[in-house]
C-alpha cells in the first residue's frame, strides 16, 4: 500500500511538494488512520516558510490538524475499531494538567510529521473520537483553531453570562470564540477590515462589530460600547502589532489572551496599563486531550457547526497556503482527501 504526502525539505512554499512513499507497518498500540480532510492554521504557514522553527528538521509533512478513519488496529487497542473516525491531537504526550516546556518537541506538523498525507500512523492514546454531527471536514477544524478558544475561554477564563468578550479579527480561533462566547451568554464584540466580514459575524451572533481600517484606533471604539468599562475578556490574535490596544480595550481585572503573532513579535509596548489596571496576560497554546473531548462532547450537544471558508482539493494544497496567506478567509481554510 502507498503513501501520498506533502513534504517540504527547504523553507519555502516552492519546496513543497508531493512524495509516494510506502505505509509503514503499526505497533501494537497504534493506529492506521486514512486520512480523510485537513484543517490550516497559521502556524502550519510559518512552519513551511522556516518562521516558525528555523531549526526545523527536514524534510517535514506539514499540518496539526486532520480527520481520519481507522483503517488498521493495533493488537493491543480497544478502545478503537476500524471505521471508527478520529481526530489526532497536535499536543501528543499532554493529557491534562499544566503545559510542560517538553510538548513542543511533540507537536504534529513539526517537529513530529503532520497530516497533510493520505496515511497517518499515531499511538491510540493520542486521539479522541470526532463529533459525530459534524462532517469530515468540519471536524478537522477542531484540532487547533477550537481547542484554542475553548481553553481561553472554560481552562482559563471561566466568563459567566453578560461579561463581556472582544474577539479580534474574522480567523478560525476568533471565529470559535465568538461562537462558544454566544454559548456561554456573552456579549460578544469583533473586529474586521471586512464589512462583509463583519456582517456574517453578525449573522453568527456578534453583538457589536467594528471595522479597525475605518476606524485606526478601535480601542476607543470598544470603550464607547462598553461606557468606559472595557471588556472582560480578549481574544488576542495580532500580537504586539495589536497587544497595546488590547490592553487599553480591557477592564481592570479582565484577561487578555494571547494567541496569535499575525500582526508582529517585536515591538515596543507600554505596559502601564497591565499594572494599574491589574490585567493579566494569559498565554494559550491549544490545549490537552481532556479540554479536547469535552469540547467534543459541547459539539455533539449543541448545534455548532465550525465555519468553513473554502475547501481545496488535496492536488491542490499549496493552492489553500496561498489562499489562507492572502487574509481573505472568514472561517477555516481545509483541504480534501476524499
Amino acid at each position: 500500500m502507498k503513501n501520498i504526502a506533502w513534504k517540504f525539505e527547504a523553507f519555502g512554499m516552492n519546496h513543497l511538494k508531493v512524495y509516494e512513499e510506502e505505509v509503514p507497518e503499526i505497533q501494537d498500540d497504534e493506529l492506521l488512520l486514512e486520512i480523510k480532510a485537513v484543517s490550516l492554521n497559521y502556524r502550519d504557514l510559518l512552519m513551511i516558510k522556516g518562521e516558525y522553527n528555523p531549526k526545523l528538521n527536514l524534510p517535514m509533512v506539514p499540518c496539526s490538524d486532520g480527520l481520519g478513519v481507522v483503517v488498521k488496529v493495533g493488537n493491543n487497542v480497544k478502545e478503537f475499531k476500524e471505521g471508527d473516525r478520529v481526530l489526532p491531537i497536535i499536543t501528543q504526550g499532554w493529557h491534562d494538567g499544566k503545559l510542560f516546556r517538553e510538548i513542543h518537541r511533540r507537536t504534529l506538523g513539526g517537529p513530529l510529521p503532520g497530516v497533510l498525507q493520505k496515511y497517518f500512523v499515531v499511538k491510540a492514546s493520542e486521539v479522541v473520537p470526532a463529533p459525530k454531527n459534524l462532517t469530515d471536514v468540519e471536524a478537522s477544524t477542531l484540532p487547533v483553531a477550537a481547542l484554542t478558544a475553548w481553553s481561553a475561554l472554560f481552562e482559563f477564563g471561566k466568563p459567566i453570562p453578560g461579561q463581556t468578550l472582544l474577539t479580534l479579527g474574522t480567523g478560525g480561533v476568533s471565529i470559535f470564540a465568538l461562537q462558544f462566547g454566544k454559548l456561554l451568554g456573552l456579549k460578544v464584540i469583533i473586529t474586521s477590515s471586512s464589512n462583509e466580514k463583519l456582517e456574517r459575524a453578525r449573522r453568527l451572533g456578534a453583538d457589536y462589530t467594528i471595522n479597525y481600517q475605518q476606524n485606526p484606533d478601535w480601542e476607543k471604539e470598544v470603550q464607547a460600547i462598553t461606557n468606559s468599562k472595557g471588556v472582560d475578556y480578549v481574544i488576542e490574535v495580532g500580537g504586539v502589532g495589536t497587544l497595546e490596544k488590547s490592553l487599553r480595550s480591557v477592564k481592570s481585572n479582565g484577561v487578555v489572551f494571547l494567541i496569535g503573532v499575525l500582526a508582529g513579535k517585536k515591538a515596543p509596548i507600554d505596559l502601564t496599563s497591565v499594572l494599574m489596571q491589574n490585567i493579566t496576560i494569559q498565554g494559550v497554546f491549544a490545549g490537552h486531550k481532556r479540554s479536547f473531548v469535552e469540547m467534543n462532547q459541547v459539539f455533539d450537544t449543541f448545534s455548532i457547526k465550525p465555519v468553513v471558508d473554502k475547501v481545496f482539493p488535496f492536488e491542490e494544497s499549496p493552492k489553500a497556503f496561498e489562499y489562507m496567506a492572502s487574509g481573505s478567509h472568514f472561517g477555516k481554510v481545509c483541504i480534501s482527501l476524499s
